[in-house]
């Protein structure tokens, strides 16, 4: 395992403020944390980052953290500071005046009473870059609003889209079974402020980033939100189905359930001669990969009864021999234990400093030269305070001492 004190990677060097807790901005914190950077979390004394209590699952070592906390909260540094105290926001300045990067998620405004604002903070150091994350962003008649996931999905038109037609049982939106709007909100928030220090690199100037849940999940939209900007379609709840390709979906075999995703006309071809009936790649039906979506049901018909007559197993293996994409819809254990997932090296194992274990599902991307590492367990909560104050400040004893009396800082809960 990485020493702690000396994190490699393409980020090795970048320091971390890490003012955010929930979810969006601790996983882009994270995630520079697991290319290299020295994060530092900031958290309430007394209390923590919410997603701690957000349970069960909870891990069972005294702190009662809860596994959610654990999925976005490694490679940090945990310290509690009360920043609405002088004294903490004095603290949280100082730590500042030597990071590259400050990430919080308060409400707009929430810190310039505190003077940890970006027009603050940029003042005492010109380079810093200073990412806010809010449910709205910075502008816009909803600035003041608060946003959380859930809420964000149904907004940005994600719900409309999600879920088995209105007609079908079952059928109403639904939300992704992951917090995909924060998830991808911290993904944009880490691409823009790698972006901002590539800038910083050639220019020495720093920057705010303002980035909202909601225009992140918008910009997830994709090709449905092209459909309906450039072609006049308002996109509808298909269930598992493709709004625009087909046959891309589950379908019910003797023994369970497969899924098949073409995604081009030369594999239809080879799906149908697998199933036998190879004269559907000649129906002008369904010759071509606009008129198969056209003339879906009338396809489903041939096809549904050829396919339940196939056990999962035996269909897959021969999707896999035509090198035709289909697998099975895997539990969460599954997922994990896929010998892919394996082989990949995408679950690793931590302790914490009391040997607790912990694990962790890693950094996607392979690096040739400069691989993420995982050097620290999720810290409990103010793990780290007099260690940081110490080593950061030049603070002492006496003087960490005197600011846990006063209540303006904490250590381990």
């Amino acid at each position: 395992m990485t020493n702690p004190d000396r994190p490699t990677g393409p980020l090795a060097g970048i320091r971390v403020l890490d003012l955010s807790r929930v979810l969006a901005g601790p996983w882009c914190a994270q995630m520079l944390g697991d290319l290299g950077a020295e994060v530092i979390k900031v958290e309430q004394p007394g209390q923590g980052d919410d997603t701690r209590r957000w349970g069960p699952p909870f891990l069972d070592d005294g702190s009662r953290d809860s596994a959610y906390y654990l999925c976005a909260n490694r490679n940090k540094r945990s310290i509690a500071v009360d920043i609405a105290s002088p004294q903490g926001a004095d603290l949280i300045r100082a730590l500042a005046a030597k990071a590259d990067i400050v990430i919080e998620n308060f409400r707009v405004g929430g810190l310039a009473k505190y003077g940890l604002d970006y027009a603050t903070l940029s003042a005492i150091k010109p380079d810093l870059i200073y990412c806010s994350i809010t449910g709205f962003g910075q502008t816009g008649p909803d600035r003041d609003k608060g946003g959380y996931d859930f809420l964000i999905q149904g907004m940005s038109g994600v719900m409309s889209v999600t879920g088995r037609p209105d007609d079908e049982p079952g059928g109403g939106p639904m939300k992704a079974g992951i917090p995909v709007t924060d998830l991808s909100t911290g993904l944009y928030a880490t691409i823009s402020v790698l972006a901002a220090l590539n800038h910083r690199n050639r220019t020495g100037e720093g920057q705010h980033i303002d980035l909202a849940l909601l225009d992140a999940q918008v910009a997830l939209l994709a090709n449905q939100a092209s459909g309906w900007l450039n072609g006049g379609v308002v996109p509808r709840r298909m269930g598992n189905q493709h709004p625009t390709i087909t046959p891309y979906q589950d379908f019910a075999c003797a023994d369970g359930d497969v899924l098949i995703a073409l995604g081009n006309d030369r594999q239809f071809v080879a799906l149908a001669r697998l199933l036998g009936v190879p004269a559907l790649a000649d129906d002008p039906r369904f010759a071509v990969s606009a008129e198969r979506s056209a003339n879906r049901e009338a396809l489903f018909a041939v096809i549904k009864p050829i396919i339940g007559r196939w056990t999962c197993d035996a269909l897959i293996a021969a999707l896999d021999a035509a090198k035709l994409p289909g697998g099975k819809v895997n539990t969460i254990p599954q997922a994990l234990a896929h010998p892919q997932i394996e082989a990949r090296g995408m679950v690793h194992d931590l302790a914490r400093d009391d040997g607790t274990p912990v694990k962790v599902v890693g950094f996607p991307g392979k690096f040739s030269r400069t691989p993420a590492t995982y050097r620290t367990a999720p810290p409990r909560s103010a793990q780290d305070t007099a260690a940081v104050l110490a080593a950061e400040l030049g603070l002492s004893a006496d003087e960490i001492a005197a600011l846990v009396s006063a209540g303006v800082v904490a250590e381990r809960l």
